[in-house]
This record gives C-alpha cells, structure tokens and sequence, in this order.
C-alpha cells in the first residue's frame, strides 16, 4: 500500500506514527522536495527522506515530536558553514556526516484522538456525544458490557442507574483516568463509599461531573462535561492510550564514536563489535573508519 493507505490503517488501529515531508534541500542531496515517509514509534521508517546519516537525524527528531505531540521543521546541515536561508522556529542539526546538501523536513505526529466510552441514554448521555465529536474525540455509546477498556481516554456514566459500581471499578482496574459519573452530590458519593476506593482512585473519579457552570438542562450539563474533558486533556495530563496499538518498544540511543551523532539503535543500526563492547553508527562511512582505525570486527 502507498504512505496515504498506510497511514490511514494506522489511524484505524489506533496507532500512533509520525508523518515527515521533504520541504525543502539543498544539493547534493539523496532526496526532494516533497518525499515523504511514516516513522513509527520503535523508529521504524517507511518511507525516503534522505539516506542513512540523515535518517538518523529525523528519526531521533520525530521521536521527540512524538513524546511532545507538537509538530517540528528538523533543518539537517552538514558539517561547516552552508548557504541556507534562515527558517524562524526550526530545529536545527548539525550532521557531520552529511556529503554537503542540505534539507528541511516537516514532522508532524499523528496521535489517536481521545476515546470517550459514554454509558446511558438518557438526553445528557445524547448530547455529550454529539459534543464530544464535535471536538474530535472518538465516542462509543457502551450499555453492552464494560469488560473491555482498551484504549479508552475518558469514562461518563450517564444512565441514571444501572451497575454504576460496577463500571467505576472496572475503569479504574483498567487504568482509565477519567471517570465521570452524572449523579447528584449525595448518589455519588453514597455508590463510591461503596467500593472502597483509595485517594488515588477517588480522585480520577468526578461526580458530580463537570465543571460547575450553573448548568441546568440536559445539554448544558453535557457541555459541562465536555469542558472538564478538555481541561483535563489540555492542563491536567490526562492523554490518550494507544488503543490495541502493539506495546511501545524500548528505544535505545548510542553516540556514534566517530562523528558524535546521537543515532537510534535498531535492527538495522550500522554496528560493530570491539574486545566484547558494542559499538553503533549513524552510516556505513563511520563503521568503515571505525573498523580500518581499530580493527574491529
């Protein structure tokens, strides 16, 4: 499948990747403007945005763009002076390995948008669904079962009734870091004294739930909750899972013993074996040196 088709899957599965675009170089380079290629999150890269040395430069940088969530034009520069227009805002790195050109890459993360799980339907229960899209979230209207919490961001039990403790606890045991319950002061505080809940649990729990707006019909309570998500999300930390996406690989980083660069160790991460150490590179050019200057093997 083509990087579009691709990238589509992954938004599917819920999985998070980042897409870089060649926006501008300066020759001699092996790339041009406007290739492209999707960096997963164990540093896989499928796609051409330059050759190995500077591969390892946008691999590493998109990495960073995936822990931050914010988008980055990674400038790679060879070592030395280089007639190259200034950009206000780019990253810049230096890379020694580079045969002189010059490229700017944009990277941009694409992460899942937050999965809401609303329980009910009851108008409250409606309306915050409706909202909820509105904000780009992803919404399941759940009343089936509540045994399976992969990948959701948010709870809200809005049905007015129904195995309310039941689902509390089970969100909790699944990690999931917001859990509203639409009920009044006394009902929800009466149904969590009920469970037993440590400090910690208690307070992922929000009932009642919302943002105390003065809210009084179905739909500005939903627009209360809505507000709290966001505030969640936006000030509080709270993130979205990676849904059924695979567990996230271990990334692990070497300096290259002859250029300097900082290069992402992988599979297929030049490599060298010396009295029993190991030893990475960003390109076959350093391995070569590194082997002829210390015999290597």
């Amino acid at each position: 499948m083509d990087l579009k088709e691709r990238a589509a899957q992954l938004a599917r599965d819920r999985r998070p990747f980042v897409h870089a675009t060649v926006v501008r170089v300066q020759p001699p380079t092996s790339s041009h403007s406007g290739d492209e290629a999707i960096l997963l999150q164990d540093g896989t890269i499928e796609g051409f945005v330059g050759g190995q040395c500077a591969q390892n430069s946008v691999r590493t940088a998109a990495l960073g763009a995936l822990a931050t969530n914010e988008s980055v034009l990674l400038r790679v520069l060879p070592d030395g002076a280089v007639q190259f227009p200034e950009t206000p805002g780019a990253s810049v790195v230096v890379n020694p390995c580079l045969s002189g050109g010059a490229m700017e890459i944009f990277l941009e993360p694409q992460l899942p948008p937050p999965l809401v799980r609303i329980f009910g339907t009851t108008p409250i229960a409606q309306a915050l669904g409706g909202i909820s899209e509105l904000l780009g979230f992803t919404v399941e209207h759940d009343d089936a079962g509540f045994e399976q919490f992969s990948g959701t961001t948010a709870v809200v039990l809005a049905g007015h009734g129904g195995p309310e403790g039941e689902v509390i606890r089970a969100a909790l045991d699944a990690g999931i870091g917001y859990v509203g319950l639409v009920a009044s002061r006394t009902r929800g505080g009466a149904i969590l004294d009920t469970l037993g809940l440590t400090e910690s649990e208690r307070s992922r729990v929000h009932t009642p739930v919302g943002l105390d707006i003065g809210a009084r019909t179905s739909a500005e309570i939903a627009v209360s909750i809505a507000a709290e998500l966001v505030q969640e999300l936006r000030t509080a930390g709270l993130r979205a899972p990676e849904g059924d996406s695979p567990p996230r690989a271990a990334v692990t980083e070497a300096v290259d013993p002859v250029c300097g660069m900082r290069v992402v160790v992988g599979p297929d991460t030049a490599h060298l074996r010396r009295d029993g150490a190991d030893f990475w590179f960003c390109g076959p050019g350093c391995r070569t040196s590194f082997a002829r200057e210390t015999g290597a093997v």
